[in-house]
């Protein structure tokens, strides 16, 4: 019997919430946000975790073999034995899809969710009706990345797992502060869409920050700034 695929995760201890970041689609938890708010947690003696979903990063596995469903189970993993008590989700692109499913799975442990250009969704938004053909026909597809200089793999198993865990249907029924931060000049994520997903959340605590000339990435440092004030918050609320 295969062993199944270890998660590497860091754990920074300090005061609660903990905040778990959950890293964006083929990204892992070395990236620029991620390793931003850690160093904000160390500051502030705050508790943090970051990770890497099975296939990416420093985890074991093969990026292709795992799917949202998969990553959505390491996500869970991390919350239920990684952090400790509350717990607030800092989602990136597809880590802001993960965190909003995440917090429906566990409402008793997730307080609240900051997401920086979320993307649920984005298996149906995010791809042509070509690109969907061919994912149907041939099983995988590969797309030149502006962030790598190796390609965008998306596989069959991932779209149908993303199409089956859509969320932006009708009412999103969580009842915890959110902060979406999303940029304007996004090439990935229409800005339009942050603003949708904000309606759609049940709770009254739902604010939407769209910053004019941000990309997909919200990286700079004022970017920076405005998902840590976003992180503190929704950890004061």
């Amino acid at each position: 019997m295969t062993e199944p695929a270890r998660i590497a995760f860091r754990v920074t201890e300090g005061a609660g919430p903990t905040i778990v970041f959950l890293p964006g689609y083929a990204s892992d938890m070395s990236g620029t946000k991620a390793l931003a708010l850690e160093a904000w947690a160390k500051a502030h003696g705050r508790s943090f975790v970051r990770f890497d979903y099975r296939g990416c990063g420093e985890s074991e596995g093969s990026f292709e073999d795992f799917t949202l469903a998969d990553w959505l189970e390491d996500a869970l993993l991390v919350i239920d034995q990684a952090a400790k008590g509350p717990v607030v989700l800092v989602g990136s692109s597809m880590g802001g899809w993960l965190a909003l499913l995440a917090a429906r799975e566990r409402p008793d442990r997730v307080t609240a969710l900051v997401g920086i250009a979320p993307a649920p969704d984005f298996t149906d938004w995010g791809f042509s009706q070509a690109d969907k053909m061919a994912l149907l026909n041939d099983g995988r597809l590969e797309k030149p990345s502006p962030y790598s200089d190796q390609p965008t793999v998306t596989t069959r198993a991932f779209w149908s797992s993303g199409e089956a865990r859509r969320l932006m249907h009708g009412t999103i029924p969580l009842k915890l502060p959110v902060r979406i931060v999303q940029g304007m000049r996004d090439a990935d994520v229409p800005w339009e869409r942050a603003v949708r997903l904000a309606q759609l959340i049940e709770g009254e605590d739902v604010q939407c920050w769209l910053v004019k000339d941000g990309d997909h990435r919200l990286s700079r440092d004022p970017d920076i700034a405005m998902m840590v004030r976003a992180v503190e918050e929704v950890s004061a609320a």
